[in-house]
């Protein structure tokens, strides 16, 4: 097989796990290379390049080792003709007859122009962003964070659930810190966690780890995406909060975002977490239909597309939890009217996302819950089915039979054989006890929200 074959069927087999938005955004003007062991994807920024290798790495080398078994090493680069094959397309739309006018307008996605010195994308602005009750405190505190770099809400700590506006709102605070303080882009920072972690990791292996520290001591604004992901970490832990430090002690802004508050955080050292909990902590919950529904508008209106209110209240109905998933399926519409040329009705809606909103799930089952209860709090999965009356073990344990009872429906004396429990009137109190904690505790509620979508990803 050539390589251009060869990724071809890699890209197939991606788009089937990523949202088609996911998809558009971070696979296109994707190229593939391989010589012999060795094989390189081309990718047109170096955003790009950071969250292919962050977020799909391990799900491109399983696709590419599968067709190549010889391949070792996977390798992400920016290519340099990409930008001379982008002014080559540019300059032939220029020279070409326009087409006569259809329904739907051109609705190929904008190229994505991220800062190469800030990793900030432009498109995140706080008027791109609609806002509502679920995000309203958010915003706010945003606004003021950028208004009043590190002397309010210092750091900010942003929290909720995949997929609800963290990224955009953070960099947001990024983008608007440098319009209005005229701050020099060396001096703003934004990435992902996993960024600062292998930075950490390549300053040790090359023995250049005092370098690594100036270079985030001369920073005045970090904003540092899905902290989570900091747990158990320790040498990363112990870095960020001397960097931590540093910068609060000379009043610059820091800014975090994270799927769970940072009590939640497991394996997360107290000096830590007391400095994550020092400034202003906001969270982001699940947004209503009415602003879901403005949200469709929004993203409509900017690709020049106008639809009947009803499609936008069948896709706002269809997937309450997500923006990114709202806004992938506004896409595969906006995609089948340019191909047909029509202006859809509310049953082409159900036509066009009818085999992505009504695909049953896998139906979940006891190695599920063990292996994502495990993941999401950090603890062995093992230790989970010993007996021990460690809050850091028992909590996750009651959690494993509240989902078995809510998710598999399973009975009192199913959980407790499973879970190795002699009486199951164990399982009796730890299953009441959750569902009245969870009407009182909006942590322990997200908390458990999270794991029944990672559960449905399954």
């Amino acid at each position: 097989m050539t390589n251009e074959e060869i990724w071809n069927i890699v890209l197939g087999e991606m788009k089937v796990t990523v949202t088609p938005a996911n998809f558009a955004t971070w696979f296109k003007d994707t190229k593939f290379e391989a010589n012999g062991k060795n094989a390189t994807i081309l990718v047109p920024s170096n955003f790009v390049k950071e969250w292919l290798q962050s977020k799909y790495h391990k799900n491109i080398l399983k696709a590419v080792v599968k067709l190549q078994p010889q391949i070792k090493e996977l390798a992400y680069k920016i290519d340099t003709n990409a930008f001379k094959r982008a002014d080559l397309e540019v300059t032939k739309k220029n020279v070409k007859k326009k087409e006569p006018e259809s329904f739907v307008e051109e609705t190929t996605l904008p190229e994505i122009t991220v800062d190469p010195e800030t990793n900030l994308n432009p498109k995140y602005t706080f008027e791109s962003l609609i806002v509502g009750s679920h995000n309203e405190l958010a915003h706010a505190a945003a606004q003021a964070v950028a208004k009043n770099v590190g002397t309010k809400y210092n750091p900010l700590f942003i929290y909720g659930g995949v997929g609800l506006g963290k990224t955009h709102l953070l960099q947001a605070i990024g983008n608007q810190i440098r319009l209005e303080k005229k701050i020099h882009p060396r001096a703003i920072r934004y990435m992902n966690m996993e960024k600062f972690t292998n930075d950490l990791v390549n300053a040790l292996r090359q023995q250049t780890i005092d370098e690594f520290k100036e270079n985030y001591k001369k920073i005045d604004v970090l904003l540092i995406d899905d902290i989570q992901f900091i747990t158990g970490k320790e040498k990363t832990q112990e870095e960020l909060f001397h960097i931590f430090n540093t910068l609060y002690e000379h009043n610059k802004q820091i800014a975090f975002t994270s799927d769970r508050p940072p009590k939640a955080i497991p394996y997360l050292e107290d000096r830590l977490r007391s400095r994550f909990e020092g400034g202003m902590i906001v969270d982001i919950s699940l947004p209503d239909l009415e602003t879901r529904i403005a949200i469709l508008k929004m993203k409509a209106q900017k690709r020049g597309i106008a639809f009947p209110d009803e499609i936008y209240n069948y896709i706002a109905q269809a997937i309450p939890r997500n923006i990114r998933e709202l806004e992938g399926a506004l896409n595969r519409v906006i995609a089948y009217c340019q191909l047909k040329n029509i202006e859809p009705t509310v049953d082409d809606a159900k036509k066009i996302l009818g085999n992505i909103l009504t695909i049953p799930s896998r139906t979940v089952g006891f190695s599920d819950i063990i292996r994502e209860v495990a993941m999401f709090y950090n603890v062995p999965k093992e230790e989970l089915l010993k007996r021990s009356r460690c809050q850091d073990i028992v909590k996750p344990r009651q959690i494993i039979m509240y989902l078995m009872r809510e998710e598999m429906k399973s009975s009192y004396p199913y959980i407790a054989g499973k879970l190795n429990k002699k009486d199951h009137t164990t399982i009796i109190y730890a299953c009441n006890k959750i569902t009245q904690e969870i009407k009182k505790d909006i942590n322990l509620d997200r908390e458990i929200t999270t794991l029944r979508e990672n559960l449905r990803k399954v």
